[in-house]
This record gives C-alpha cells, structure tokens and sequence, in this order.
C-alpha cells in the first residue's frame, strides 16, 4: 500500500499518464462509437436481420483485424524501447518492418478471407435473408484490409514513441468520416448494409493516408538513418517476429472467444444474435476507453525499461491503474443505471431491446472483471514480453471452454456466465505472471 501511496502522490507521472491517455481515449472511443453507429443506422432498418448481417459481417471482419492485433502491439514495445535509448535508426526500421508486415499480411488474408467466410457461416447456420446480407457485407469491408493493417502498425509505431496525437489524428479521422459516410449512404442515398460497409472502407483509406503523412514530422524528433542492409539479414527480423507470432497466437485464442460467442448467438436466432451485439457494443466502448490507459503504459513502461529505469516502471504501472479502477467503476455505475437507455438508443426492433434488456446485468460486471486484463496487457507490451500474454490467454480459453459447454442448458445466461469467468480467468492469469516476474525483477532481463 505504502508503494501505490508514493507512486500516487508523484504528480509528474499522473500527467505523464494522461498526456498519453486522454488523446488515446479519445481516440479509442471513437472505434466503438463506429460500430454503434452502424448499428443504431441500420437497427432503424426494418428487419432484424439487416441489423444481424451488419452484428456478424462486422465479427468476421474484427476476428480478421483482431487476430492481426500484433502489428500494433509488437510495434509499440520495439517503438517504446528504442525511443528510451534514443535510436533514430532503429525506430525507422521498427516502422518499415511494421508496414511491410501489415502490407503482406492483407495480400495473404484478402486470398484466404472468403473460404474463411463461408465455412464460419456454414457454422453459424443462419437463415438465408441474413446469410446473403453478411456476405455483401463482409466481402465489401474486405477491401480496406490493407489500409486497416497498415493503420495498426503505424499507431502502435507513433503510440511507442509517445506522441498520442499522430494516433488521435489517425482514429478520430477514420472513425468519424465512417461515422458521417455511415448515415449519409445508409440513410441518405438508402444503400442499406452495403451502404455501411462501403463507408467504412473509405474511411479506413483516408486513416491509412493520414498516419503516412504524419510520420515525416515525427521522425524529426529522432534523428538517424536507415540501415537498409541490416533489413534483408533475418535476425534483424527475428525479435519482432518472435513477438508478433506470440501475439498472433494470444490474438487468435481471444477472438475465438469472440467468434464463438457469435456463433452460439446466432444459433439462438436473429433477435439473440443482435441483441448480444447490442451488448457487446457496450463492451467495446469500455475496452476501448480503459485501453487508452493501458496505450500510456505501453509507452511509458517500454520507454522506463529502454531506459532502465526501475522507479519510472513501478510508478507509471500503480497511477495507471489507479485510474483504471476508478474509470471502471465509473462503467458499471453507468450500465447499471443508464444501461436501458443505451440499448434502447441502438435499436427500435421490439424483440431485440427485450432480450438485451434481459442480459444487461452481465454489460454491468463486465468493466471491474476486465480491466485488470488491460492494463496488464499493457505492461506486457511495453516489455515486449509477449510470451507470457500468450499463455495467460490460453490458460484462460482452456479453463473457460469447458465451462461454456458445461453451461449450455442455461441457453445465453450459460454464454455470457462463461465469458465472465473467461475475462476474470485473463486477468489473475496474467497479474500472477507480472507478480512472479516483479519477484525475480526480470522486466530488464536480456532475453
């Protein structure tokens, strides 16, 4: 206690966190708010399944995006650490080899993507108006994969050298001219589920465009030059792929949780599958918020440990997570008492705002249980120690699989009590793995 007391009292590092914060929340929120968006738009549509196809497509895209997460996150710690020991040169080849990867990976993925369609939709078994609407749907968004990947990589890279208003200009850009092109092809020019899918490709374009733009200004702040050379000899590849292929895998087993709670939504019917979305929503408006904490600790602590500098780590990780909590509380408080209101805002279709309204207790708990997973993350990141992340979600989606399968017979009470358990499974996963690597003070080990 005496440790959170003194690192709470330090006023420079409350103002180092939000400095980075408040920009990323903004930001952050912003992501969200587009899938909010587009579900208030088209849950104005008449049918349910227009408001599914845009809940599921939107899924499909997401697992692709989020499963890729790494092109972000690896290139936060690599950008973080170079930046503490002050390397131009490598923080110029932290981002070619962030673009490079993301530009490969959307050639790769745009071939695999629509197999992959088909057989997730041959899982789900949906009715045949919202099996059509998800393949309009999904096939459009697949053409701002490219721009989507090269996005994550240049936020992590202007993320991991702490300037958080690159970021806010990239995110705030894409997300509010999907938000403006959302209504004006959806309800203006009646484009229906197209509409939203072809908003969200443009604007995911302009983001892409925005970020490149921003990076002239922000290498001046580093100077060096790029050791053009050293980027065709593999082990100048390997840290960073080592972590990213850890990442990969801590991506993929957490959007697996995601996709199967669609699937089972989906089992369940249009109205249950759209009303999770609805919930979810709300879910991905506190992730998004907290991550913007977990974004300061990802820079700060990865600049400390590229610095070597033991107290600033401690003391950016405690205020940090002070925050955190306190924010998270905030979230429940207001799903708890506003939550009706927020589902009611998204959509006017009279069965999905009764089964929603029925599972808004579980949005209420879901901010204290999940937040500790954030912010951990977040440290994780800056440390570049993505192996553990890796086992901390597999243990997780082990323990907690069973435990959904165990609770079918409670139909979507049974889904949303094992993602609970999943999320608070995540969490003291990885706080047990940072408290055994804080007792050997291992985050400056050379590995």
């Amino acid at each position: 206690m005496s440790l959170f007391l003194d690192a709470w009292r330090h006023s420079p590092t409350h103002h180092k966190v939000w400095a980075l914060a408040a920009p990323m929340i903004l930001s952050n929120i912003s992501v969200p708010l587009v899938a909010l968006v587009d579900s208030t738009v088209v849950g104005h549509l008449p049918h349910a399944h227009q408001l599914g196809a845009v809940a599921v497509g939107s899924t499909l895209y997401m697992l692709l995006l989020g499963v890729l997460g790494f092109l972000r996150m690896g290139t936060t710690g690599f950008a973080a650490q170079a930046a503490g020991r002050a390397d131009g040169g490598a923080l110029r080849q932290v981002l070619l080899q962030g673009l490079g990867l993301a530009l490969g990976l959307a050639m790769l993925l745009g071939v695999l993507a629509v197999p992959f369609s088909g057989l997730a939709l041959k899982l789900m078994n949906p009715s045949a108006e919202l099996d059509s609407l998800t393949r309009e749907f999904f096939h459009l968004r697949l053409l701002g994969l490219p721009a989507a990947l090269a996005n994550y990589a240049l936020v992590g890279w202007f993320l991991g050298t702490q300037n958080a208003r690159a970021p806010l200009a990239i995110l705030l850009g894409t997300n509010l001219a999907n938000i403006a092109l959302a209504l004006w092809f959806v309800l203006g020019l009646d484009w229906g589920v197209a509409g939203a899918a072809r908003a969200a490709v443009i604007a995911e374009w302009s983001g892409a465009l925005i970020g490149l733009a921003l990076t002239r200004g922000a290498l001046r702040r580093y100077p060096g030059h790029i050791d053009w050379p050293a980027l065709q000899r593999w082990r100048n590849w390997r840290p960073l792929l080592a972590v990213n292929r850890d990442i990969f895998i801590r991506s993929l087993a957490l959007q697996l949780v995601f996709f199967l709670l669609t699937v089972q939504g989906t089992r369940m019917g249009d109205a249950t599958v759209a009303a999770n979305a609805l919930l979810l929503n709300g879910l991905l408006v506190t992730a998004y918020a907290l991550d913007g904490l977990a974004h300061a600790v990802e820079a700060l602590c990865g600049h400390a440990i590229g610095a070597r500098d033991r107290l600033t780590l401690r003391r950016s990780l405690l205020v940090a997570g002070g925050w955190s909590l306190l924010a998270s509380l905030g979230f429940a408080l207001f799903f708890a008492v506003a939550g009706g209101l927020f589902i009611d805002m998204q959509s006017d279709i009279a069965a999905v705002r009764e089964v929603a309204h029925t599972y808004l207790p579980y949005l209420a708990l879901l901010p204290m249980i999940a937040v500790w997973s954030y912010l951990l993350d977040g440290l994780f990141i800056g440390a570049t120690r993505a192996r553990e992340m890796r086992d901390a979600m597999l243990v997780a989606v082990v323990l907690s699989l069973p435990l959904g399968w165990g609770l079918q017979f409670l139909g979507n009470h049974g889904l949303w009590l094992a993602f609970l358990a999943f999320m608070a499974i995540r969490g003291i996963s990885l706080g047990a793995l940072a408290w055994r690597l804080q007792r050997r003070d291992a985050w400056f080990a050379a590995r």
